[in-house]
C-alpha cells in the first residue's frame, strides 16, 4: 500500500538503451546549442547592438544564473506531476524564448529572452538527469549518461560550426534561430517518443517543509557532495572556454568566425572521445578509478595553457591543443558524476539533479561575471582560468572522490 508521501505512477517504461540515450543527447543537448551555436555571433552582435563587452556577456551569464535557480523549482515539480508534463512546458517555453532572441531590438531584450531560455532550460535538463536515474541504477547510469553525451558532444562539434556559418552568411541572428529550431525539433520528438519515466510521484515533493529538510538531506550526503563538485569544477574550466574563446580567438588572435567554429569543434571531437573513453573505462575499472584518470588530462590540459600563456605563447594552437587534453578529461568526469551526484536518491531524483544542477550553474555564473573584466588582459586571464579550474578538478577527483571507494 503506497504511502501518504507517494503515489503511483504510471509503471516506467524500460526504454532501449539507444532511445534513453537519444533522449539525454537531445535534451541535455539544448545547453551547448544555447551556448556553442550563440558564441560565433557574440562579437558580431556586441557591435551591432552598441554593446560593451562586459553587458555582451550577460547574454551568457544571464542565462546561467537563471538555468540555475531554476532547476531548484523545475526538480521538485517534476517529482510531483512527472518528468513528461515539465518537459513538455519547458521545451515550449525555451522555443519561444529563442523566437524572442531572433527578434530582440537591443541587448537589454536579449538579455531578457536569454534569461527565459535559461529556467525553461532547467527543465529539460533536470528531467534528462533525473530520468536516468529513474530507469537505472548508478553504475549502468553512468555508462548510458556517457553514451547520451557523445550524441551531446557531436551536437557542441556541429554547434560552432553551424553558428559561424549562420554569422557569416546571413549575420547574428540567423544563429539564434538555429537555437529556435533546435527547441522545436527536440519537442517534436519528446511529445512523439517519450514515455514517462517516474517510477511514482510525490504529492508532497513541493511542500516547504518537506523539500528544505529533503534538500538539507540531499546537501549533505557525502557522495553527493564529491560528485557536484568535480562536476561543478570541470565544468568551470569549460564555461571559461565557452564564455571567453570567441573575444580571445577572433578578437584578439584575429580568427575568422569560420575558422573559429572549426577550432571549436575540434574540442568537441576530444570531449567525444572522452565520452567513449568514460564507457570503457567504468566497465573495465569502476567510475571511481575511471575519474581518476580523467584527472590526469584535464590537469595536463589547464597547467600546459596556463604555462604557454605566462611564457608568451599567444596562439591559437598554444590554446587549442590544451583545450583538447581539458576536453578529453570533462568527457570522463561529466558522465560519471552526473548519474552518480543523483545515485543515492532513487525517490527524490528530480530533487537531487536539481540541487547538484545548480551549484553547478552558480559556478558558471560566477565566472561569467569575472570573464566580462578579466578578458580585458585577454590571452593569459582566459588561459589562468583554464589552468585554475584544471587543479581544482583534479584535486576533487583524487581526494573527496577516491574516497569513496
Amino acid at each position: 500500500m503506497p504511502s501518504p508521501l507517494s503515489a503511483a505512477a504510471a509503471p516506467p517504461a524500460r526504454l532501449a538503451r539507444r532511445r534513453a540515450a537519444l533522449a539525454l543527447a537531445l535534451l541535455l543537448g539544448l545547453q551547448p546549442v544555447a551556448t556553442d551555436v550563440f558564441l560565433p555571433a557574440l562579437p558580431a552582435l556586441t557591435r551591432a547592438l552598441g554593446a560593451p563587452l562586459a553587458q555582451a556577456q550577460l547574454t551568457m551569464s544571464v542565462l546561467i544564473l537563471s538555468f540555475g535557480i531554476a532547476q531548484l523549482a523545475w526538480g521538485p515539480v517534476a517529482d510531483r506531476i512527472g518528468r513528461r508534463p515539465v518537459l513538455l512546458l519547458g521545451l515550449a517555453l525555451y522555443t519561444l524564448a529563442a523566437l524572442g532572441a531572433v527578434l530582440a531590438p537591443g541587448i537589454e531584450t536579449l538579455v531578457a529572452c536569454r534569461a527565459v531560455q535559461g529556467v525553461a532550460l532547467a527543465a529539460a535538463v533536470v528531467c534528462a538527469r533525473a530520468l536516468v536515474r529513474d530507469l537505472y541504477e548508478p553504475h549502468e547510469g553512468a555508462q548510458v549518461m556517457s553514451l547520451g553525451l557523445s550524441g551531446l558532444a557531436v551536437i557542441a562539434l556541429l554547434g560552432p560550426a553551424l553558428g559561424a556559418v549562420a554569422v557569416t552568411w546571413f549575420g547574428w541572428r540567423a544563429a539564434l534561430a538555429l537555437v529556435a529550431l533546435a527547441g522545436a525539433v527536440t519537442l517534436a520528438w519528446v511529445a512523439w517518443r517519450l514515455p514517462e519515466t517516474a517510477p511514482r510521484l510525490n504529492p508532497r515533493a513541493t511542500a516547504p517543509g518537506p523539500l528544505l529538510r529533503q534538500w538539507i538531506a540531499i546537501a549533505r550526503h557525502p557522495v553527493f557532495v564529491a560528485w557536484t563538485l568535480l562536476i561543478s569544477a570541470t565544468y568551470g574550466g569549460l564555461f571559461v572556454i565557452l564564455a571567453g574563446s570567441s573575444f580571445v580567438f577572433i578578437d584578439r588572435l584575429g580568427l575568422s568566425p569560420l575558422v573559429y567554429g572549426a577550432a571549436m569543434g575540434s574540442g568537441s571531437l576530444a570531449y567525444l572521445a572522452g565520452t567513449f573513453a568514460c564507457r570503457r573505462w567504468v566497465a573495465r575499472h569502476g567510475v571511481v578509478a575511471a575519474v581518476g584518470r580523467g584527472g590526469w588530462f584535464t590537469l595536463a590540459g589547464g597547467a600546459s595553457m596556463a604555462a604557454l600563456a605566462l611564457a608568451g605563447v599567444h596562439s591559437a594552437w598554444a590554446l587549442l591543443v590544451p583545450q583538447w587534453l581539458y576536453c578529453f578529461g570533462h568527457g570522463l568526469h561529466q558522465p560519471c558524476g552526473q548519474a552518480a551526484a543523483v545515485g543515492p536518491f532513487p525517490h527524490a531524483a528530480g530533487a537531487a539533479a536539481a540541487l547538484a544542477g545548480c551549484v553547478l550553474a552558480m559556478t558558471a555564473f560566477a565566472i561569467g561575471l569575472w570573464l566580462g573584466r578579466a578578458l580585458q588582459d585577454g590571452v593569459i586571464a582566459y588561459a589562468l582560468g583554464v589552468g585554475l579550474w584544471s587543479v581544482i578538478t583534479c584535486t576533487v577527483a583524487w581526494t573527496l572522490v577516491r574516497r569513496l571507494r
